[in-house]
């Protein structure tokens, strides 16, 4: 009797409690099951077609890859940040969309890694594995458009490393640490312009700290500073060395700066709630909610004491980063997610906490990584069909519909087959991975046709210049683009480019393709003698040219 006494009083002690030992076994297989389905996934759609946005990377990467540097055979607004980062996985994984995929897979594991480290700093290891799973998760899903490689993704792995030092930092005081972290922030903003109102916040962070330690140790501060500027300086001192800094200032901030004033308030506003209403609340907006509650945490003294002047203003911030140009576009919001998957882990960390504070080994405390499991089993069923079983093909009609991403392969195979390796080729239309499946050279250095169409003082200027690359580089093959979203022209827009083409295609070129995208599962192909007399359907199709003689 007195042995089963002893093992009532045993069992009623803190020292066997036992969701203690359950809750953290759970977590972990949890997050090890949302992390094996991530990387299913991504393999699973290694081959997805490149979309527009990949394809200018991957094309500026080849060039670089080729000793030739951005901004003078392709001009974009976008600094070669991410250009670089395509040349260096291309190299090592191929020059395929596969290798991309398979590049963009590693970064994002990369990435949920540092999510963990840095929830594991901010918070405890138990918040950790739901931060992370919920990144996971959240930066794989379609409403961001997180299966493909987009700039965000390599945004979000250095301004997460650069801050995990920063805060490393705070507590060994090395200058070296500071250093670094102000050097990968600055990787980061050559990534995308976006990423300096992240800057602008690690800069804000040293100001509390000099504020509240004083201003020792201010070289620390002044590395930082120099690391910042670094990755940009050098990529302005190597373009002005070769004689490209002109053209390079101009895309990346004269034109750059219309582009982002173009939208009114009104319209932004309206981008944002379409983004917020209609793209993430689609699958995912019961873990945006968990999010959502631990901003709410934030300002109770529930859950462990932690730097929250930190996690509020990384959320702030990190919004501001999405905001530039009030486009809102989909993929913009991944640099935001590895703040909302903190407070995901913040609000189920602070939610145990309270648990255990009103009910001690209570059974209770399973309840906030439970409604977290629920979160994401609902998330991966309302996306069961994009995540587990659509076809590469299907995933980028499902998003993109009938742009022509898919045939871009098609079309890039024919010219490979009837060019030779120096022939140039031109696309008209914003479709610049088919530069890059076709491995030829452009005949002009504009690879979209948006700011052709703008309301922008630059807009004539461009169409001029491009006519005149066109009519002196001859190219062999002219492929036309008539999809709506590969122009969006507007009632305003100049319309030179057409006039001109009107008149110079019929007397030079003559059509060899045509491609008629029916629906978004039914595509006609037409090549050389079946061209003729046929006539496209559709409102999106492309057109192959072959020069005359």
């Amino acid at each position: 009797m007195s042995g089963r006494l002893s093992l009532r009083e045993e069992g009623s002690g803190d020292d066997w409690n036992v969701s203690d030992r359950l809750l953290p076994c759970l977590r972990l297989i949890f997050l090890a099951l949302v992390l094996a389905i991530a990387t299913y996934v991504r393999i699973r759609l290694l081959d997805i077609p490149l979309e527009r946005d990949e394809g200018e990377y991957a094309y500026m990467g080849r060039l670089m890859l080729k000793g030739l540097p951005p901004y003078l055979h392709l001009y974009t607004m976008k600094l070669p940040g991410v250009g670089i980062a395509y040349a260096f996985i291309m190299s090592l994984f191929g020059e395929t969309a596969r290798g991309i995929h398979l590049g963009l897979l590693i970064i994002n594991a990369a990435n949920a890694l540092l999510v963990y480290l840095l929830a594991q700093r901010l918070l405890d290891r138990n918040a950790a594995a739901v931060s992370c799973a919920t990144y996971a998760l959240l930066s794989l899903g379609r409403p961001v458009d997180g299966i493909y490689a987009h700039a965000t993704h390599f945004v979000v792995l250095f301004f997460l490393a650069s801050f995990l030092l920063l805060l490393r930092w705070q507590g060994k005081r090395k200058p070296l640490l500071l250093g670094a972290s102000g050097l990968l922030l600055g990787v980061a903003v050559l990534m995308k312009q976006h990423t300096a109102m992240l800057a602008v916040f690690a800069c804000l962070i040293l100001a509390r700290d000099a504020w509240k330690h004083g201003v020792r140790g201010f070289s620390a501060y002044l590395l930082f500073l120099l690391g910042l500027c670094i990755p940009y300086a050098l990529t302005a001192l190597w373009l002005a060395g070769l004689g490209l800094f002109g053209t390079f200032w101009f895309w990346t901030v004269t034109y750059a700066g219309k582009y982002a004033s173009a939208v009114p308030l009104l319209g932004g506003l309206l981008n944002l709630k379409d983004a917020v209403i209609l793209n993430i609340r689609e699958a995912q907006w019961p873990l945006w909610l968990i999010g959502g509650l631990g901003g709410v945490f934030l300002g109770t003294s529930h859950g462990r004491r932690t730097d929250r002047v930190f996690l509020a203003g990384l959320t702030i911030f990190s919004f501001l980063a999405v905001c530039p140009g009030l486009y809102f576009r989909e993929h913009y919001f991944i640099v935001l997610l590895p703040a909302v998957s903190l407070l995901a882990g913040f609000a189920v960390s602070a939610s145990e906490r309270a648990i255990s504070t009103t009910r001690p080994g209570s059974a209770f405390r399973f309840i906030p990584l439970c409604l977290v499991i629920t979160a994401v089993g609902y998330g991966v069923c309302q996306e069961r069909e994009y995540l587990l079983t659509a076809s590469p093909f299907e995933v980028s009609r499902s998003i993109y519909g009938v742009n022509p991403f898919p045939e871009s392969l098609q079309i890039a195979s024919y010219l490979q087959q009837h060019t030779a390796v120096d022939d140039k080729i031109a696309v008209i239309g914003s479709e610049p991975q088919i530069y890059f499946y076709a491995d030829r050279p452009a005949a002009t250095s504009y690879i979209y046709m948006y700011g052709l169409m703008e309301d922008q003082p630059f807009a004539a200027t461009m169409q001029k210049e491009m006519i005149t690359q066109l009519e002196e580089n001859r190219p062999k093959y002219i492929v036309m683009v008539n999809t709506p979203a590969s122009w969006l022209r507007k009632e305003t827009s100049a319309d030179l480019i057409f006039r001109w083409l009107d008149g110079y295609m019929p007397a030079n070129y003559q059509p060899v393709g045509i491609i008629d995208i029916i629906s978004l599962t039914d595509t006609v192909c037409k090549w050389d003698s079946q061209v003729k007399g046929y006539s496209p359907e559709s409102v999106s199709s492309v057109v192959v040219y072959k020069r005359k003689n």
